[in-house]
């Protein structure tokens, strides 16, 4: 992944534009009444709350700060084409599960899966199995657009309420992610904090296996206590709907196979899964005997099949590119909002702020995953909630003589783990479209992601594996690598 973008920091804005610390929650505050005001008592969508919060924010940059349009101009465009990969990648996974659908692929391995599994085990399989999958390919994102919705499938069919299922496939995706030097977010911590890749890696893995591992626990658990009995001929009814309206087989799975493929082969998200589509097609058309332009015209327009099982049936609904359009205006308009925070220099303040107020090892550690977390919700975006507090409090750590190990652990511990329990940042927006289920409703079960902050905090309180300047086994020079 290329990556150029270079935040505003405190010291470098002109003194008359500095924010204070109350400039700075002015709009914060603002942005927060607008979205309980538009989308708790008025019930509106949220984009109309974040026009409102782009409005105000942008008036204040421009009226009270003394930014030029231009200047507010520049900052929208630079946060729109961080998080374009992002806006292409819905685009995409949008057909791609269209086209799954169409191709028998998700079908056939709901059908397998209700075969195979049972409610006890099912959710810690489903997490450790989507750790295995993103580990391998790099990649939370496209372990959840598609090995994620078919286990929503099954775990739908086993009687398993899809939050859970939801919330078990992103602990185990982020899990893999974090611990792959494939990852693009693994290899922009350790870009921004100057930190050797493998170093950062290892730093990440005690935290993260101490919150995975109770991320499994917790799911094994819940599994028995939500595995109820199910209702006779229940399976076989599911299965016999699927097996009704697409040719179920082991041939359906090559849009899988190929997608899963390319990742591990080392190509982006966006190829491979653009990849996936194609063969997705190719597969309606040969084997499920679908007309060739019905197949693109369902890439487009979505899925509604009739099954006769009321259940699969609504499963198996999709709604195509001409679908994303909802969601990925959310997205632009909470990355536009976002741009005008940068380009204020709203977010390095109170970035600059929260490093301030700290005065220890335990301090700085939480206020890195403070600012990260914040970040994300005015950002929208796990990028940027990388790059911001990342480049911020290098200096900081130096200070305490820290390693930047410590520095690139917390701001992915904290930014890119909790990006998807926003309802408007781009990870957020993508996991609850891909797997059909909003944030506030996985949210709970997402453990991993609720853990890993408070587990980054408990080891800066504890002193337990900090790393010093002075340590004999510090990393090497640092490298920049990137995947994706």
């Amino acid at each position: 992944m290329a990556f150029d973008f270079e935040p505003r920091l405190y010291e470098d804005i002109d003194a008359e534009q500095r924010p204070s610390l109350v400039e700075s929650l002015v709009p914060v505050v603002a942005m927060l009444g607008f979205l309980s005001l538009g989308i708790v008592f008025l019930e509106l969508d949220p984009q109309m709350p974040l026009l409102w919060g782009i409005v105000f924010t942008g008036l204040m940059g421009r009226y009270y700060f003394g930014y030029t349009w231009s200047t507010l101009y520049d900052g929208i465009s630079r946060s729109i084409l961080m998080g374009l990969q992002a806006i292409l990648i819905l685009f995409v996974i949008y057909m791609l599960i269209a086209s799954w659908i169409d191709a028998g692929t998700i079908p056939t391995i709901m059908y397998y899966g209700l075969e195979f599994l049972t409610p006890t085990v099912f959710l810690p399989f489903t997490a450790v199995l989507a750790a295995i999958v993103a580990f391998a390919i790099g990649s939370s994102w496209t372990t959840a657009g598609t090995l994620g919705v078919a286990m929503v499938g099954i775990g739908s069919g086993l009687g398993i309420p899809a939050p859970m299922t939801a919330g078990a496939i992103l602990s185990g995706a982020y899990t893999g992610d974090k611990n792959s030097p494939l990852s693009d977010t693994t290899n922009l911590a350790a870009a921004v904090t100057n930190t050797e890749l493998m170093d950062h890696v290892r730093a990440m893995r005690p935290g993260t296996s101490i919150a995975f591992g109770l991320s499994v626990v917790f799911f094994t658990f819940l599994g028995l206590d939500a595995a109820g009995a199910i209702p006779a001929g229940r399976v076989a009814e599911i299965q016999s709907g699927l097996a009704g309206t697409y040719a179920i087989s082991p041939l359906t799975l090559a849009p899988l196979v190929l997608t899963f493929a390319l990742a591990l082969y080392g190509y982006p998200a966006l190829p491979s899964l653009t990849a996936g589509i194609f063969a997705g097609v190719g597969v309606s058309t040969l084997y499920q005997g679908t007309a060739f332009s019905t197949a693109w015209s369902t890439v487009h327009y979505g899925t509604s099949p009739e099954t006769g099982v009321q259940l699969v049936t609504d499963l198996l609904a999709s709604s195509g590119l001409s679908g994303s359009i909802w969601v990925i205006s959310i997205v632009v308009a909470a990355l536009a909002l976002g741009g005008i925070f940068e380009a204020t220099g709203i977010l390095a303040a109170i970035a600059h702020y929260i490093g301030e107020a700290v005065s220890s090892v335990a301090g700085v550690t939480a206020g890195t995953a403070v600012s990260a977390i914040v970040v994300n919700v005015l950002a929208a975006e796990q990028y940027m909630a990388i790059v911001v507090p990342g480049m911020t409090f290098r200096n900081l750590y130096d200070e305490y003589d820290l390693d930047s190990r410590n520095l690139s652990r917390a701001i992915e511990a904290s930014g890119t783990t909790t990006s998807a329990l926003v309802p408007w940042n781009s990870g957020g927006v993508y996991m609850a479209a891909a797997m059909g289920v909003p944030v506030v409703s996985y949210a709970p079960y997402y453990i991993f992601g609720l853990l890993s902050p408070v587990i980054l905090v408990v080891m800066g309180l504890t002193g337990w594996k900090i790393f010093y300047q002075d340590d004999a086994d510090a990393g090497a020079a640092p490298s920049v690598a990137g995947a994706d």
